[in-house]
């Protein structure tokens, strides 16, 4: 049985896939543990009707499995956890919450107009403890294999990398080398090529919020 799911279409192009990094989470899962699916790409300024009978809130990712409709990445990753364990990519627990402020601090950076509002020390905070975390127990989150908790962060990391780099002309520091490793080594990962929202569809897609 194929399973069906709606992400985000690309700003400003409905038939590509769009940048939504919690969209990407899903798909990643699907990817990583060899699930058949069938893409719904959904145009998030001109919503379709039938979208919005299954998704009254206008928000993707949304899942079809077992004839109903599941919103929010967090319950759709754990009902295809339950549903499909094999590869299992269960986190251990004692590593399940690594890297889970980066993107608020990242978003707020990001729109920030004020350079001395330590948005940018807070991104800074995030990275090195990821950097420290790597360092103990890398190449990923929970050592030798990719589990749920890479599939959550290294979409908001592309994200990172990508928009502060274009608004903000920033990049992650040198000397932060786990992280650097890090990326590179969930960004060639085969199913984030197939996966990944490409860099003017993001930079598209984050414009009207940082410049409203």
């Amino acid at each position: 049985m194929t399973l069906e799911i709606c992400v985000k279409a690309a700003a400003g192009a409905p038939h590509v896939l769009g940048d939504c990094p919690f969209s990407q989470r899903v798909l990643l899962t699907l990817e990583e543990k060899k699930i058949s699916y069938k893409l719904h790409l959904i145009n998030l300024t001109d919503k379709p009707q039938w979208f919005l009978e299954i998704s009254p809130e206008g928000k993707v990712p949304v899942l079809k499995v077992d004839e109903k409709w599941v919103s929010d990445s967090d319950v759709i990753v754990k009902i295809l956890e339950e549903k499909y364990p094999v590869p299992s990519l269960v986190t251990p627990p004692e590593y399940a919450s690594v890297g889970s402020k980066m993107f608020s601090a990242f978003v707020k950076f990001l729109k920030s107009k004020n350079p001395d509002d330590g948005s940018e020390q807070a991104v800074l905070v995030e990275l090195k403890a990821l950097e420290e975390h790597l360092k103990a127990h890398g190449p990923f989150i929970a050592g030798e294999k990719v589990t749920a908790a890479d599939l959550s962060l290294a979409p908001k990391l592309y994200h990172l990398e990508v928009a502060l780099g274009h608004f903000k002309k920033w990049t992650v520091p040198e000397d932060l080398t786990h992280v650097k490793d890090y990326m590179k080594l969930m960004f060639s990962r085969e199913s984030f090529e197939k996966t990944k929202a490409s860099k003017e569809h993001m930079i598209a897609g984050w414009e009207p919020k940082v410049n409203p």
